[in-house]
């Protein structure tokens, strides 16, 4: 099937990519702007540390994006939320849409 169609990327969201620490905080690329399918439901999710942490919002992005954890996400709504966990879902050529999932705070 390949990658996500483009018709259920409904939403425009902003990615801040971590980029390290600075000696005031997190350091962040310049934001850029990526078509998504975001959904708004709480959910259990394990950290990359292992803690489990609860989930707001899931973001599906299509194939290739870049948003490790700990990037800003800016949602259609204006809010900004950090990244938890990022899942590469490929299909490996099954008829599956290859995405990433993203899970915010």
């Amino acid at each position: 099937m390949g990658a996500i169609p483009a018709f259920l990327l409904r939403h425009q969201v902003t990615i801040e990519v971590l980029e390290g620490e600075g000696p005031f905080g997190p350091l962040y690329s310049p934001p850029v702007e990526a078509r998504a399918f975001v959904d708004q439901r709480r959910r259990l999710v394990r950290s990359a540390t292992g803690s489990e942490v609860v989930s707001e919002t899931t973001v599906y992005l299509p194939p290739g994006t870049t948003c490790p954890p700990g990037s800003r996400v800016t949602l259609p709504s204006g809010a900004v939320s950090t990244v938890i966990t990022t899942s590469v879902r490929d299909g490996g050529g099954l008829p599956t849409p290859d995405h990433i999932e993203v899970a915010l705070t």
